[in-house]
């Protein structure tokens, strides 16, 4: 077998794999996956390290979802707050899963 082929099939396996629903791939503020029906969520998976800060806001308006479930969103770009403020960005047709607060 050619390495060029062998390098096609790697290829393929990856984008595979990345397409599977629950697959997650990591991006500086926390992870994205595929959503299951090609909707746009956000899910916030961590709270500040537990610190107090409530409500916390995302796009200047209280998250009424709870920690770690679904929320509908728009995809693009968006502002967390708690504390500071966090700008971060959603692909379409997928699930963000917020989970650093850090620099």
């Amino acid at each position: 077998m050619s390495g060029m082929s062998m390098k096609f099939k790697l290829i393929g396996f990856i984008v595979l794999l990345l397409s599977i629903p629950g697959c997650k791939t990591r991006d500086l503020r926390g992870a994205y996956e595929s959503s299951p029906d090609g909707k746009t969520y956000l899910v916030i998976d961590d709270d500040v390290n537990g610190g107090d800060c409530s409500p916390i806001l995302v796009d200047g308006r209280p998250w009424r979802s709870p920690k770690h479930v679904a929320g509908a969103i728009a995809p693009g770009r968006h502002v967390i707050e708690c504390g500071g403020k966090i700008g971060f960005q959603i692909k379409p047709g997928t699930t963000f899963h917020f989970d650093y607060w850090g620099p």
